[in-house]
């Protein structure tokens, strides 16, 4: 029996853009060994598992080496990949189970919005060998549930960083996110890029979790409740945010660029 799935470009309104994630349909989630097989040869930084419940879909996602406790990109694809495909009503908000607990999804115009938890960094001593890894001194470091944050002096340093992925994959985190507020003049508040060779991503075009500790730390420093993010990778991407509490609303759009079935067995 073969199995639809989606790749979907997220957080951009063009195709070769943004973050490919791959979506795929299931009646029953199979044994993690199937799961983390098929996200090896989609070979993407991340695919995305969905199975149908009475108020939602369960979720999971993994990258290519591991599962993932928690995933923008792959919810934003997942979402459009439902309202895309007349899987789920397109005016109806989309409740996602994950291990963690509940995310939600909604359409807001053009605009897909989630609601995450926030994962507020404190300021933490550097992890040792991290300015050399990111050939950068970063002006702050913190951490927060999933990675490590570094705030570098300005835009440019951040765009033209060439960390040691080695040194980088050494780190205890999931991954080291590095920061800057954006250029004056710029339409956007603050830049960022994030790297995570540890769990098999060399560096993530767009990361919306990353955004989740991205988002409180700048709210707080820029004094705005809401902020616009730029993550100037190769492909790059854009990202809306908003403080709700303990939560962050995302924003991010998304274009469906392939169709497929899989035809391996379960």
């Amino acid at each position: 029996m073969s199995l639809r799935f989606t790749q979907v470009d997220a957080f951009t309104s063009e195709p070769f853009r943004g973050n490919p994630a791959a979506v795929v349909l299931l009646a029953e989630f199979p044994a993690d060994g199937w799961l983390q097989a098929v996200a090896s040869e989609m070979n993407l930084s991340a695919t995305a598992f969905l199975v149908p419940l009475a108020d939602g879909y369960a979720l999971r996602w993994f990258t290519t080496v591991r599962e993932l406790t928690l995933c923008g990109h792959g919810t934003l694809a997942s979402a459009h990949t439902l309202w895309e495909e007349g899987l789920a009503p397109a005016g109806d908000p989309i409740t996602f189970h994950f291990s963690g607990g509940t995310l939600a999804a909604a359409r807001r115009g053009d605009w897909i919005e989630l609601d995450f938890p926030a994962t507020p960094p404190a300021e933490a001593p550097a992890p040792a060998g991290l300015a050399e890894a990111l050939g950068a001194t970063p002006r702050w470091v913190g951490r927060s549930r999933l990675d490590v944050l570094a705030v570098l002096e300005d835009e440019s340093e951040v765009r033209r960083a060439k960390p040691d992925l080695g040194a980088l994959a050494r780190v205890d985190a999931r991954g080291v996110i590095i920061t800057a507020a954006a250029d004056g003049g710029s339409d956007f508040d603050f830049v960022s890029r994030f790297f995570a060779p540890g769990v098999g991503i060399a560096e993530d075009p767009v990361t919306g979790s990353a955004h989740c500790s991205l988002a409180p730390y700048w709210s707080e420093r820029l004094g705005k409740s809401e902020l616009v993010a730029y993550q100037a990778s190769a492909r790059g991407g854009i990202v809306r945010v908003a403080m709700a509490g303990d939560r962050v609303l995302l924003q991010g759009k998304a274009t469906l660029v392939a169709r497929g079935e899989l035809l391996v067995p379960i």
